[in-house]
């Protein structure tokens, strides 16, 4: 069955833009065109970037902004075509088949057994053919498709390509809604030039200070607009140590709530030091920070109250 018409997903990239934010996602203009073009083009969009600046949260936010149901594929290695694609209930199909008496001398042949035990009861959808069947709006996300092996981007070519999946017992199953298609990757390996050809191409790197203040006052309106300046310098001071993980978006917003919960009227280096465990994860992360940002004071880390501690 072909895909019936649907409406677009955004009418213009200004309508992503707008629609995007009223979510809590403030997009540029080019994750605001991308958006669009995804839609209008029934294409599906590669978001590349470091851990942690949006790339899965942009799928989530299409969803929403849609009022779209979001099936999400978490990739993994070792991940295989029956937890991707689909799989037989095989307990179900052996009760059936003891259940018609097919073993030994029993009245049913296994050519009627085999026709009866691979049908729709007996199948187990997992998310690439549940977006592909859905009828209602979909937005599918392949999360961090980069730590998969290299042989798993075989199976995504056929729905990437033609939005359809093969199921040798029952055919071929074609979307009759295609579904809004996001495959992020930290890009800890290359990808297949066959899978880049089949997306929209888009790299998400962290914000500039002034978005990322934007962020955290769009998530945390009740921080003061100055300890939210101190944070997001002393995160963009974290971000350029060489650390294990460089503190995320997300990490930013949970220490602006941290402090709301601590009642912290200022990002002074007492607080930073212990409240670091909120943004780095890595005991030789929050070492390395404390050495460095109280290298960069010439001295041991002492309370202040100016904008930026560690200047």
């Amino acid at each position: 069955m072909p895909c019936m018409a649907a409406p677009a997903w955004f009418s213009s990239p200004s309508d992503a833009l707008t629609r995007l934010g009223a979510t809590g996602y403030l997009a540029d203009e080019a994750t605001a065109t991308v958006a669009f073009l995804a839609g209008a083009l029934e294409k599906p969009v590669l978001i590349e970037g470091p851990a942690g600046v949006g790339k899965t949260e942009f799928a989530k936010a299409v969803a929403r902004a849609a009022d779209a149901e979001l099936v999400r594929l978490q990739c993994y290695e070792g991940l295989d075509e029956a937890r991707a694609l689909y799989e037989w209930n095989y307990k179900k199909q052996l009760l059936r088949i003891q259940a018609a008496g097919v073993e030994g001398t029993g009245s049913q042949s296994w050519a009627e057994a085999h026709d009866e035990i691979f049908g729709e009861e007996f199948l187990l959808s997992r998310p690439l053919l549940t977006a592909i069947r859905r009828t209602e709006p979909t937005v599918l996300l392949i999360d961090e498709v980069d730590k998969t092996d290299v042989e798993v981007e075989g199976l995504l070519l056929e729905v990437l390509s033609d939005f359809q999946v093969t199921v040798p017992e029952l055919g071929t199953i074609e979307a009759v809604r295609r579904p809004f298609v996001v495959l992020t990757s930290n890009a800890a390996r290359e990808l297949s030039e066959a899978v880049k050809r089949r997306c929209l191409y888009l790299h998400l790197d962290y914000p500039s200070a002034s978005r990322e203040r934007e962020i955290v006052t769009r998530h945390v309106p009740e921080l003061d607009e100055g300890v939210v300046a101190q944070l997001v310098d002393v995160v963009a001071r974290l971000r350029e140590l060489e650390l294990k993980k460089a503190p995320s978006i997300a990490e930013s917003v949970d220490w602006a709530r941290t402090l709301i919960a601590l009642q912290a009227g200022t990002l002074d280096a007492a607080t930073i030091d212990a409240t670091l465990g909120v943004v780095l994860k890595h005991v030789s992360d929050q070492d390395r920070a404390r050495r460095e940002l109280r290298l960069a004071t010439g001295g041991p880390v002492a309370s202040t109250t100016s904008a930026h501690p560690f200047r």
